[in-house]
């Protein structure tokens, strides 16, 4: 007697386990996605401290080939200049010579090709900044490293004074260029660079404080009372320009502090220069410019030493200050 075959059963999920086996890969997903961006965070971190070490290299390069530092713009007492940055004075120490042969210094940096301007130089930006791209205008490209230009006061115009910074405005080439032994509080306890947010809002030329030995403000809060014309989208817009606002920070508040200023209803954290340096041969400039990052709780700076290390928002304002002086006599300890 012949014995017939049953059908082959079939096999296949139900409407509720193919709901449990993408609700077990949602979980799955969530929970690798932080550690995911925890890695990627940690990656943009190292080629930002390899950008300042980059920096850094490129900066003693060029005090060995010119025994001074680069000045943050030169400004002869009693005239206007629209002078260049100290990043694009060593461009050639970063594998940058044909960039920097198409710029001439003698000329202004305002009216400089866009070639020259628009273009993106990668040690100058940090990878974890969302603003890399070039400005509204299409002419010049920003920075995220800026030199330290000192506590608050930034240049008196008159007699070319610069300010307490490793990086002060010098009164013609090389002339009040600092030295490496200017730094008599050691290079290992002075700034050189930090990270700064491109296109931070600032407030600009209101022309206060307007005497020199203005004291630096009390707090945050206080920066807007000093007035001027709010600029959107604002400083560290272009690595050639060599005023602070621009290619520079101060440390008259600790890294990431808020600066509010409320415009239109709307409250900005900005930046602060009473002038800006060169757009007057007569009116000092003050500058509070923030050091600020992408980077959660921290900015990466550069010492004069050529090191490069994290300093974390909490740190005290007088080590911060301290550190940003390069002949203050004072006392670092730890941070």
């Amino acid at each position: 007697m012949a014995r017939t075959s049953s059908p082959a059963r079939r096999f296949a999920f139900t409407l509720i386990e193919l709901l449990v086996v993408i609700a077990i890969i949602a979980v799955l997903i969530g929970l690798l996605m932080p550690a995911v961006q925890k890695v990627r965070e940690a990656a943009a971190r190292l080629q930002c401290g390899n950008n300042l070490k980059q920096l850094g290299l490129g900066l003693h390069n060029y005090a060995d080939a010119m025994t001074v530092f680069p000045p943050c713009g030169y400004y002869p007492p009693g005239t206007t200049s629209d002078p260049w940055s100290a990043q694009s004075r060593v461009l050639p120490f970063l594998e940058q010579a044909n960039l920097q042969n198409l710029i001439t210094f003698t000329a202004s940096s305002d009216s400089a090709p866009v070639a020259v301007t628009s273009t993106r130089v990668p040690t100058f930006i940090c990878p974890s900044d969302p603003n890399d791209h070039l400005d509204s205008a299409g002419t010049h490209y920003p920075l995220n490293y800026a030199v330290c230009t000192g506590t608050w006061f930034v240049l008196d115009p008159v007699s070319g004074q610069g300010g307490d910074g490793a990086f002060a405005a010098s009164s013609g080439s090389p002339v009040g260029c600092i030295r490496p032994t200017d730094i008599t509080d050691g290079l290992s306890a002075t700034l050189a660079m930090s990270e700064v947010k491109s296109y931070t809002p600032d407030l600009r030329d209101g022309d206060s404080p307007g005497a020199l030995g203005a004291p630096p403000p009390t707090s945050p809060a206080a920066v807007g009372a000093y007035g001027g014309a709010l600029k959107l989208p604002g400083g560290h817009a272009e690595w050639v320009d060599s005023r602070t606002i621009q290619s520079g920070f101060t440390t008259t508040f600790t890294p990431n502090t808020v600066v509010p200023y409320v415009s239109g209803g709307v409250t900005y954290d900005i930046d602060f220069t009473s002038q800006r340096e060169g757009k007057s041969a007569a009116a000092p400039t003050y500058s509070v410019v923030t050091a600020r990052s992408w980077h959660t709780g921290l900015v990466n700076v550069l010492l004069m030493d050529g090191s490069v290390r994290p300093v974390h928002n909490g740190v005290s304002l007088s080590v911060w200050r301290a550190l940003g002086t390069r002949a203050g006599g004072e006392v670092v300890g730890d941070y």
